[in-house]
């Protein structure tokens, strides 16, 4: 095992930051960055001190995705029940912000689109470049980008390979924030800010719906929606957020 710390993690306020640290193999995702990650995942489900993380890469780019060299190796960049790099099949429970600056290509786009949110560099490139290899994009790339933006230009990222730039697919709703280059982590902190100090549980059920809804028909929608809907709206939390509002204080909340 190298001796470098290829995922390094840092708490700012309620926020986990996790950094993808292979600069010299483009932050591509080996085996033990697979392993780290996973464990980082729980880190942040488990801690009721954390609200929401922010993944981001280390050097000149966000990620290029699956380490070709280690895979000819037969080293896995996949964590058994959570998938491509501990979590593109399996994401935590608590929101999760992509900060790219760069390139998030292959795998690196997969782990982006297995967040909630994503802010990019404005020059920073984006694709899915596995039919160049006689791959394909199998870490929730093709299944998720189907899902978010419209099917045709999905298609052509996919079936062409071409990197396609962060502005385009601003344009069509998968980047959220656009960023000045080598800010793109201060914006997302800045997205974090406007997030955090919401309701932890009502954080987590609202992902949970959000996640979900492209799965379920209509009556299992309404049906789960309803029962994660009386959970959090019995809790001490709502009860906290209506009495908190009724005294125009900001509320105080217990996570219960």
């Amino acid at each position: 095992m190298s001796s470098v710390v290829v995922v390094e993690t840092a708490l700012n306020d309620r926020v986990l930051l996790i950094k993808l640290n292979r600069p010299e193999a483009r932050n591509a995702v080996n085996g033990e960055m697979a392993r780290e990650l996973a464990t980082v995942m729980d880190r942040l489900d488990s801690d009721p001190a954390l609200q929401l993380g922010i993944i981001y890469g280390e050097g000149r780019g966000f990620s290029a995705g699956m380490d070709l060299k280690s895979f000819l190796e037969g080293d896995s960049p996949t964590v058994e029940g959570r998938g491509f790099a501990g979590f593109a099949q399996s994401p935590p429970r608590k929101p999760l912000i992509a900060a790219i600056e760069g390139f998030a290509v292959a795998g690196g786009l997969e782990i982006a689109l297995a967040c909630d949110l994503i802010v990019a560099a404005h020059d920073a490139k984006l694709g899915l470049p596995e039919v160049k290899r006689s791959l394909i994009a199998a870490g929730g790339g093709l299944l998720r980008l189907a899902q978010r933006i419209p099917y045709h230009v999905a298609a052509e990222i996919a079936l062409t390979g071409d990197h396609v730039s962060a502005q385009r697919l601003h344009d069509v709703g998968l980047v959220n924030r656009l960023a000045e280059p080598g800010q793109a982590l201060d914006v997302a902190l800045g997205l974090a800010a406007q997030i955090v100090d919401n309701a932890p549980l009502a954080l987590e059920g609202t992902k949970f719906v959000l996640a979900g809804a492209g799965d379920w028909g209509m009556a299992e929608g309404w049906e789960k929606q309803h029962d994660v809907a009386v959970s959090i709206g019995t809790s001490e939390d709502a009860r906290e957020g209506a009495t908190a509002f009724a005294q125009r204080r900001q509320p105080v909340w217990q996570g219960r």
